[in-house]
């Protein structure tokens, strides 16, 4: 459970993950700005509360990991990075500019923080599946967390590493599902329904669980209980709203949108005053 004076923290902490990334995508003038805003929440838990990490030296080895599979949300995580002091804030205002180090997708050669090159989708929960084995066989205890998007889920790579990491026990590896109800082309009910993820997993033999994800409280929780699960990998399956906290963002579903520059200060200026 989370105290007050730390929720409090957590929630300032993902307004400025919202703010900095809004105006990282307001520079640049278009990009994937519903699926970054419907993982703030988790990522204000994982690197304010949740994570072991280091700034001053990304690859220290006994960090935990983060996949974010789902690559085209990479602004969101830069803004958590920069705010954590992974790298200077000035590099905000160059995403997917000639010569950035903050790519459109998550690229771990270019990022300091970032910890594998993400965007091709369905792939990287494979990639947390082989760290999370590995650190298992090197008797390790670092976590490796992963977020994949709903529409991501549909790729049947998914599926084989839900079946590799249950075979192999990976209680080391907790799945996030960002299920905002929307991917590129379409809401995802009207694309490939996927009816109840908890289900789903639990029938791969994983531990499985629905929150709001946009709820603190409730992921906090929800990754304290996976953690004290042995023997089998957990999903935390996130019911999010794409675009959540960006007022432009949140009034369509599109995957990759164009932004004015009135549209930035107006998102921006509705979380600093709220």
């Amino acid at each position: 459970m989370i105290d007050q004076v730390t929720l409090k923290k957590l929630t300032d902490f993902s307004t400025q993950i919202r703010v900095q990334t809004i105006r990282q995508i307001g520079v640049r003038g278009f990009g994937h700005i519903g699926g970054s805003m419907s993982i703030v929440e988790l990522l204000s838990v994982l690197y304010g509360m949740e994570m072991r990490y280091d700034p001053q030296n990304p690859s220290w080895d006994n960090r935990d990991w983060l996949i974010c599979s789902k690559g085209h949300a990479g602004p969101a995580v830069y803004a958590a990075l920069a705010l954590k002091g992974f790298f200077p804030m000035d590099w905000m205002d160059t995403l997917n500019q000639p010569n950035t180090h903050l790519p459109s997708h998550c690229d771990r050669k270019k990022t300091p923080g970032i910890d594998m090159t993400t965007g091709s989708l369905g792939q990287g929960l494979s990639i947390a599946c082989g760290i999370a084995l590995g650190h298992s066989m090197d008797k390790k205890d670092n976590m490796t967390y992963c977020i994949i998007g709903d529409g991501e889920s549909q790729e049947g790579q998914i599926w084989e590493a839900v079946l590799f990491a249950a075979q192999k026990r990976l209680d080391n590896l907790i799945l996030f599902v960002d299920d905002n109800k929307a991917q590129l082309d379409d809401y995802t009910s009207n694309i490939e329904n996927m009816q109840s993820y908890v289900e789903k997993f639990k029938s791969f033999n994983w531990d499985a669980a629905a929150v709001d994800g946009h709820d603190m409280s409730q992921i906090q929780c929800a990754i304290a209980r996976a953690k004290g699960i042995k023997g089998v990998p957990s999903a935390i399956i996130l019911n999010t709203v794409k675009g959540k906290g960006c007022t432009f963002a949140e009034r369509q579903w599109n995957h990759h949108i164009n932004v004015t520059a009135e549209e930035m200060d107006e998102a921006i200026r509705a979380l600093q005053n709220q």
